[in-house]
């Protein structure tokens, strides 16, 4: 008779292999095609288990180590993509909205959680963090092993609770611990003035359905008020969704492609400039910094594959993509990249971002060190040269 842990056993090393075959149809027809290679790395990761259970130096909790293998396979394909336990699948399938006290933080992983901005006048941006900040622990807890999802799940809360950050930044060896009040936050507008004689300044915190006919309304003031050319500030935009930034594309580019949108086996598909009505027909900057994602870099993308502006700053984050949550069959689940935004030539947005044609860094502030004075990305910007405008007048 086999022996009951042995039985026990053999069931937990049959789980990694099921999971391997029942995630989609689209990784069913991936392992077809490289079955030799395939079979032999589930064969190893077998072994792994095995040998893990039957020679660690005390007992080991296969559940743990399993969760830990799960998670290990997801954090390899990007930074988005991760594996959700039971409670966060049902979690995401309520799509209930969630608390309304919230933090300002949009989040990556880099090892760890990792700041890619705080919007405009939140409580993190209050209370400075920056894109790079590090967040080592979320009250106390690690974020190592944290996905995304559960970070951003973490920060929300009801509003007037606190929330505590071990925050690392750039090369300081001692995290500091930040206290974030949770408030109920409004989706920042745009906003306009002018920064020198005939430029108009810009600032764009984040990409809703109402950027557009904002962005109209401020261009027109600015025209008013004397501005010939338009500095559009994107440092640390890092909201809204990735279809949000085509109609504000359209104000600046009549014809053309805009980018593409591409998925695993099928052919990309364009998306087209017109449709708007691009009428702002002023030469354009556009500043970046590490902080500009998502559909901020797909309306720079947008505006700078059509030649109608130059990008000053940094490099940007690259992260142009969507999720898509695949459940599992023990109701946990796998939270998967399925779509990305491509550049009107083609190139990957997503883990490259965009270069700037005049690079600027962003200085990095350290916690108890007073802000230097002035805005070097701003100064270059705007001495930067931008492309013509169309020929036709614009408003």
């Amino acid at each position: 008779m086999v022996p009951r842990r042995s039985r026990a056993l053999v069931l937990v090393l049959s789980v990694p292999v099921a999971l391997f075959f029942v995630v989609g149809g689209w990784l069913a027809r991936t392992m077809a095609a490289q079955v030799p290679s395939t079979y032999e790395h589930l064969r190893i990761f077998e072994d792994v288990v095995s040998l893990i259970s039957r020679s660690y130096v005390e007992q080991v909790d296969v559940d743990r180590v399993m969760h830990g293998a799960m998670h290990g396979l997801a954090d390899g394909l990007d930074p988005d993509s991760a594996y959700l336990d039971k409670t966060q699948v049902a979690a995401f399938q309520r799509k209930a909205a969630p608390p309304v006290g919230d933090t300002g933080i949009e989040l990556t992983r880099q090892y760890y959680l990792r700041v890619i901005a705080a919007i405009d006048g939140s409580p993190a941006a209050q209370a400075g963090l920056q894109p790079g900040d590090y967040i080592r622990a979320i009250d106390g807890q690690s974020t190592r092993d944290t996905s995304v999802f559960e970070g951003m799940r973490l920060l929300r809360g009801a509003p007037g609770s606190t929330v505590r950050l071990t925050v690392l930044r750039g090369t300081a060896v001692d995290p500091h611990d930040v206290m974030l009040t949770r408030a109920a936050l409004k989706a920042p507008a745009v906003t306009s003035r002018i920064a020198a004689p005939g430029a108009g300044l810009v600032r764009i915190p984040g990409f809703t359905a109402d950027t557009a006919s904002q962005l109209t309304r401020e261009v027109a003031a600015l025209r008013k008020a004397g501005a010939t050319r338009l500095l559009i500030d994107l440092r640390g935009t890092a909201t809204g969704d990735l279809d949000a930034a085509l109609p504000v594309a359209r104000l600046f580019v009549r014809s053309g492609t805009l980018g593409f949108r591409q998925e695993r086996d099928a052919e990309k598909v364009a998306v087209a400039a017109s449709g708007g009505d691009s009428s702002i027909a002023l030469p354009v900057v556009l500043m970046t910094d590490n902080g500009t994602s998502g559909a901020a870099e797909v309306f720079a993308a947008a505006l700078h594959g059509n030649t109608r502006a130059s990008l000053v700053g940094e490099r940007t984050l690259g992260r142009a993509s969507r999720q898509k949550l695949v459940p599992l069959p023990d109701g946990s689940g796998l939270l998967l990249t399925y779509q990305r935004y491509l550049m009107p030539g083609g190139a990957a947005i997503s883990a490259r971002g965009l270069s700037p044609d005049v690079a600027v860094a962003q200085p990095t502030v350290e916690f108890g060190v007073t802000p230097p004075t002035g805005d070097p990305i701003l100064e270059k910007a705007l001495t930067a040269e931008s492309p013509a405008p169309p020929a036709s007048p614009g408003a």
